[in-house]
């Protein structure tokens, strides 16, 4: 199966609802699942992938594919959204990481395996805010943005290769944080 050439249709987007249409159901999930793991609240994370969207929207004229992929652009635009956040907020919130994992669970589920889940979810959303920013910034990036190593390298101006370091590196400390719980 081959994968969609993004990047044209962002182009054509600027003129074609169609495609615009198109990109907004295929980004949004994982630009929602991007900001909503770092903020953990469904009405903040809401408005900031709003905001995000409504900056594509402003900017999609700009877009230029020799500088980088659309998902390495858009990510940009909600990297620095959320920056912009922070920057406005003046505190992070602590709040518990409920349901984050997933915003989709299939409520049909049995109430155990929802608790199971939940508590799973939970375990392993603490493990990696135990991870430092950097770490944290790339694992939220490869699965929750659902971007390449590529595309992450670009979004955070590494090399991918530094990328596969960091996240093999990050995975392992995972794995010993997850085994000593």
């Amino acid at each position: 199966m081959e994968e969609k050439d993004w990047n044209a249709v962002a182009q054509r987007a600027v003129e074609d609802d169609v495609a615009f249409d198109e990109l907004y159901e295929y980004f949004f999930p994982k630009i929602y699942n991007l900001i909503y793991v770092r903020v953990k609240n469904a009405a903040t994370a809401d408005d900031i992938v709003s905001d995000v969207f409504e900056k594509m929207v402003e900017h999609l004229v700009e877009f230029d594919s020799t500088k980088a992929s659309f998902a390495t652009w858009l990510s940009r635009i909600a990297m620095r959204t959320l920056t912009d956040y922070y920057r406005w907020q003046s505190y992070r919130q602590n709040v518990e990481w409920d349901d984050v994992f997933s915003p989709a669970i299939d409520e049909k589920e049995r109430p155990e395996g929802q608790l199971l889940i939940k508590e799973g979810k939970s375990e392993l959303l603490q493990a990696v805010g135990k991870l430092g920013e950097r770490e944290q910034r790339i694992i939220e990036l490869k699965f929750w943005g659902e971007l390449s190593n590529k595309e992450i390298a670009e979004t955070l101006d590494i090399s991918a290769a530094n990328v596969g370091v960091i996240l093999f590196r990050a995975m392992g400390t995972l794995r010993k944080i997850l085994g000593e719980e």
